[in-house]
């Protein structure tokens, strides 16, 4: 069974139907091959560190583990999440049966001047927010005292190489493939985008009611970005800036880049300027998309048509079934009509000569 012939353009959302050898239980079997794959390599790739660690002799915690430090077990965690881009890029060109690059855009491609763009929009607007929250009352006692240039250059060269790679990594996976899935089921872009949203915040861990819903509208907006804008530029922007300026900040205080608090333990002054932050860069995006020209929709794809039908250069003889329905040739005068008997006189030579005479 193929699928239906589509007609005009296809959003970003519903790009899964973009290959013509789309079947509908592709996105569901896409995606559990893509968490199972995912699954597997980031044990061999925590397998391949442990190894690593111990040969460079670094000493073993309470479960064995060795301990790298602040800046080489994030590097470690960074990797961890960055293997998700090759996995959704095999699975969207295995079992997608499109090209890895439509997950990226309605172009196939990343629109790199783009990405660039947002970056440098996102940069003010999410430094910002962030100045603001070092204003606020500190709970818990006072923060760690300041690294140093030297460890907070080694860790921020680190980050600046990895943060975007990790950030690009969840967008891929949450705004891209899941997204995706959805679509091919779903034409609403809401309907599409709201699951991946709720599953982003899921990820990272159930802190406080606050942080789990800061995290639903950072999945809500980049998801709605990447649909406006018709790829993952704007989200990928969004999502680096922000981890950036949240590890860099760990990283200027001793300690800071070992700690387990996340974005879901966020409390609501926190959330409430990361909201503002996150609503003003998309307002600048829209903004943005008003004096831009940018592909927003890929054109759907068309089944070759079959053959023409062409009609014989000459007149084909009837075919018939039967040799007893053949029609009888009809009878010239002076020749004899097929099954009539010859006389013997007329097989051949002249009645003279049979004569002597």
């Amino acid at each position: 069974m193929t699928q239906p012939q589509l007609t005009g353009r296809l959003p970003y959302h519903r790009l899964a139907r973009l290959s013509p050898r789309y079947r509908w239980w592709r996105p569901l079997l896409g995606t559990l091959v893509a968490a199972v794959t995912y699954l597997v390599a980031v044990v061999i790739l925590m397998f391949c560190s442990v190894a690593l660690g111990l040969s460079l002799g670094y000493r073993e915690d309470n479960d064995g583990w060795p301990e790298f430090g602040p800046v080489s077990g994030t590097a470690v965690d960074l990797l961890s999440i960055a293997v998700a881009i090759p996995v959704v890029a095999l699975t969207v060109r295995w079992i997608g049966r499109r090209r890895p690059g439509t997950v990226s855009s309605v172009t196939g491609r990343l629109r790199w001047r783009w990405l660039l763009r947002c970056a440098l929009t996102a940069l003010p607007v999410l430094a910002l927010a962030m100045a603001g929250m070092f204003l606020l009352p500190a709970d818990g006692g006072a923060e760690g005292p300041w690294a140093g240039w030297a460890a907070f250059a080694r860790a921020l060269a680190v980050l600046v190489v990895l943060v975007p790679v990790q950030a690009a990594a969840e967008e891929y996976l949450f705004r891209g493939w899941l997204t995706q899935a959805a679509g091919a089921y779903l034409r609403s872009p809401w309907a599409a985008l709201l699951p991946q949203a709720v599953l982003f915040a899921a990820a990272h861990g159930w802190g406080t009611p606050w942080g789990f819903a800061d995290l639903v509208v950072f999945g809500t907006a980049a998801g709605w970005l990447t649909w406006r804008t018709g790829g993952l530029e704007a989200s990928i922007a969004l999502h680096a800036v922000n981890n950036l300026l949240a590890f860099g900040a760990s990283a200027a205080v001793v300690g800071g880049l070992s700690s387990d608090e996340s974005a879901a333990d966020a409390p609501w002054q926190v959330v409430a300027l990361d909201v503002a932050g996150i609503a003003l860069y998309t307002a600048a995006v829209a903004w943005w998309l008003r004096r831009r020209r940018l592909d927003r929709t890929a054109p759907a794809p068309q089944h070759p048509a079959p053959p023409p039908v062409l009609p014989p250069a000459y007149p084909l003889p009837p075919v018939y079934p039967y040799a007893d329905s053949a029609p009888v040739p009809p009878r010239w005068p002076g020749r004899p009509g097929p099954g009539t008997a010859v006389p013997p006189a007329s097989r051949g030579g002249s009645g003279d000569g049979a004569d002597g005479g």
